[in-house]
């Protein structure tokens, strides 16, 4: 692609995601909310984080300690250190932090 390829690719992308993002808002202005999409926004993100984790722990291989130890202790960790913080990037980064040590100095 050539850089005028690009960057027209780069402004129809944006163009249509900040449409899709400002589109509710427009579509629902001066309304009240509709309970079915209050119920959405309280629920997805734990729905979302939960097929996350699914999709992140579905290939481990339980055959020795050192192809499932690294992930355990990692995601015991997120949770640890997000029910006492609260605080959703610190247990992220922290999590893969201790999960990307594990995999490159502890188990080799």
């Amino acid at each position: 692609m050539t850089n005028n390829q690009v960057i027209g690719a780069i402004i129809i992308m944006s163009a249509v995601t900040i449409f899709i993002r400002f589109l509710p808002f427009v579509a629902l202005r001066g309304k009240k909310t509709p309970a079915w999409i209050t119920y959405l926004g309280a629920r997805l993100p734990y729905a979302v984080m939960g097929m996350l984790v699914v999709y992140c722990l579905k290939h481990v291989n339980f055959s020795s300690a050192k192809n499932f130890l690294p992930e355990l202790i990692a995601g015991i960790l997120v949770a640890i250190s997000y029910i006492i913080k609260r605080n959703t990037l610190i247990s992220i980064i922290l999590g893969t932090a201790c999960y990307m040590v594990f995999v490159q100095v502890v188990f080799i």
